[in-house]
C-alpha cells in the first residue's frame, strides 16, 4: 500500500528538485559558455557583458586555426599516444603493485605500504627531481611522458583495498583447484574488481590528457609537446602572435581590437577541442564511477 504524500513531502521534494535544477546549471553553464563563445564573433563577443546564453553570430573562424595550425595537430597526435601507451602502463603497474600488496602472506607488506604512502606527502623537490630524470635518461623523449607518473600512490591504495574485499573463499578454492596467482589474479580478481579497475583508468586517463607540467620541465623538442602545453602557449599568447596564427589559417585580421578579439576566439575553440574527447568517455564510464569508489574505500 503507498503512502499519500503530505503537503510536508511534495514540498521537500520540490525544492530539492529545484535545488538540483540550480547546481545543474551552475556546473553547465561554464562549458555552455565556452561552447557558444568558440562559435560567437570575436569582436562581438570582445563587447559583450554578462551571460552568454546563445552564440553572437557565428564563425569557425577559431576552429579554423585549430585544425590548420600542424603544431596544433602534432600536439594532438602527441596526446594520444602519451595518453594510451601511459595509460596502459599505469594500468599494468597499478595492478600488479596493489595484486602483490594485498596478498595476506606476504613478509613487509605494511612496512612497504608506509614507504609507498611516505611519498604521497614527501618528495625531493623540483631540481632535484629533474637532475635524476636527465640523468636516468627521462629527459626530452617519450618516456618522460609516461614513466615518472607510471604510479600513483593513491590510486594503488583504492585497488589494493579493493582486491582485499573480495572473498578470500574464491583464492582458496581456486588454489586448491590448482590455479597459479597469475590465474587467480586474471580469471577470479580482476573480473570482479571490473568498476574499481573502470575509476582507476578514469583517474590515469584524464590525468595523462590533461598533462602539461612534465611536459614543460622534460622536453625540449617541440614536435614532442602534448597538446595541453600547446594550450598553455595560446592562452597566454599576444596579440602579435594572433595575428601570425590567423594569417596561418587564413584569417585576416586588420586591427587591433580584432588581434585582441581573435585571440579570445581562439581560447575558446582550443578549449573545446581539447575537453571533447574526456567528455566523450565519462558517459561509458559513469556507471561505474560511484560503485567503484564505493568498493574500493570501505575497507581498509
Amino acid at each position: 500500500m503507498m503512502r499519500q504524500r503530505s503537503i510536508g513531502d511534495v514540498t521537500f521534494n520540490t525544492l530539492n528538485y529545484l535545488f538540483l535544477a540550480a547546481l545543474t546549471l551552475v556546473c553547465l553553464y561554464p562549458l555552455i559558455h565556452i561552447l557558444f563563445a568558440s562559435v560567437s564573433d570575436p569582436v562581438a563577443l570582445m563587447a559583450h557583458k554578462g551571460a552568454l546564453l546563445k552564440p553572437l553570430g557565428f564563425t569557425l573562424d577559431g576552429y579554423k586555426l585549430v585544425f590548420k595550425d600542424s603544431s596544433l595537430l602534432i600536439g594532438y597526435r602527441n596526446t594520444l599516444i602519451y595518453v594510451s601507451l601511459g595509460t596502459l602502463v599505469n594500468m599494468v603497474m597499478t595492478i600488479l603493485a596493489a595484486f602483490v600488496l594485498s596478498r595476506r602472506d606476504m613478509y613487509f607488506k605494511n612496512f612497504i605500504m608506509i614507504i609507498i604512502t611516505i611519498t604521497m606527502f614527501f618528495g625531493g623537490g623540483l631540481i632535484p627531481w629533474f637532475l635524476l630524470m636527465k640523468d636516468i635518461g627521462l629527459y626530452n623523449n617519450l618516456w618522460a611522458m609516461i614513466l615518472p607518473t607510471a604510479l600513483n600512490t593513491w590510486n594503488i591504495i583504492i585497488l589494493r583495498t579493493s582486491f582485499q574485499s573480495l572473498p578470500i573463499e574464491l583464492e582458496e578454492a581456486a588454489t586448491i583447484d590448482g590455479a597459479s596467482q597469475a590465474k587467480i589474479l586474471l580469471q577470479i580478481i580482476l573480473p570482479l574488481s571490473k568498476a574499481t579497475l573502470a575509476v582507476i583508468f578514469l583517474y590515469y586517463l584524464v590525468g595523462n590528457w590533461n598533462s602539461w607540467f612534465n611536459a614543460m620541465v622534460l622536453l625540449k623538442d617541440r614536435s614532442l609537446f602534448p597538446l595541453q602545453l600547446l594550450m598553455k602557449e595560446i592562452l597566454v599568447a599576444n596579440d602579435s602572435t594572433a595575428t601570425t596564427m590567423g594569417s596561418a589559417a587564413g584569417v585576416v585580421i586588420n586591427s587591433a581590437e580584432s588581434s585582441t578579439a581573435f585571440r579570445e576566439l581562439v581560447k575558446y575553440c582550443a578549449i573545446v577541442v581539447s575537453t571533447v574527447p574526456i567528455l566523450l568517455v565519462y558517459p561509458f564510464l559513469q556507471k561505474y564511477f560511484v560503485k567503484g569508489v564505493y568498493v574500493g574505500s570501505i575497507k581498509g
